[in-house]
């Protein structure tokens, strides 16, 4: 049976999570990831973004099991592509980067033709997905990170992971259950960013 949709509700413990919640250092997080159900659970609410005409601008790239081992044999030839010259343990090192976690999620900006949605608003909605993507995996007692690394801007690795001409990567979403406890960052001083008019 659907559940109905929600628009808004007062939800104290979702409001206290979001004043205190903290992504993950990569080192932090380790197994377990989560399981395929957990998985498609957490894609399906990361859709659940502002979308303006429904253009389904982003989609995603699972990374668990093996697929991160394979997905690091590009990462070699893409880092190869950068520095011809690299040494073999720079290259292994490069090449082990998605066995940081149990998961990794690439979530692609995919760009459509749109007279209704500019290209801006298409790429907000898929750096709004990268964030639901995280919160949902969060929702499920996971910790995360969401990386840009080098490989995010690599046209050798964006071809061999299948990107298309008006597609980008907007990031990786690292997964898995937190090892500790996350460290506070220093917040911004919202008296200086913020302006009523």
């Amino acid at each position: 049976m659907n559940q109905p949709v929600i628009s808004a509700k007062n939800l104290p413990d979702m409001t206290d999570f979001l004043q205190r919640r903290r992504s993950m250092k990569v080192k932090g997080i380790g197994e377990p990831g989560p399981n395929p159900d957990q998985i498609a659970q957490i894609l399906t609410i990361a859709g659940r973004v502002p979308d303006h005409g429904k253009m389904v601008p982003w989609r995603f790239i699972v990374l668990a099991g093996d697929a991160r081992q394979r997905a690091g044999e590009h990462l070699k030839a893409a880092w190869l592509s950068e520095e011809p010259n690299a040494m073999p343990a720079k290259l292994e090192l490069e090449s082990e980067r998605f066995l940081r976690a149990p998961v990794v999620i690439a979530v692609v900006s995919s760009l459509k033709d749109s007279p209704k949605a500019p290209e801006w608003e298409q790429v907000l909605s898929a750096g709004a997905s990268c964030f639901n993507l995280g919160l949902a995996a969060n929702s499920l007692g996971f910790a995360t990170t969401w990386l840009t690394e080098w490989y995010a801007y690599n046209a050798v690795f964006a071809k061999a992971m299948g990107l298309g001409e008006r597609e980008r990567f907007a990031g990786f979403i690292y997964i898995g259950k937190a090892q500790g406890d996350p460290e506070e960052r220093d917040r911004p001083d919202m008296q200086s960013i913020v302006q009523y008019f």
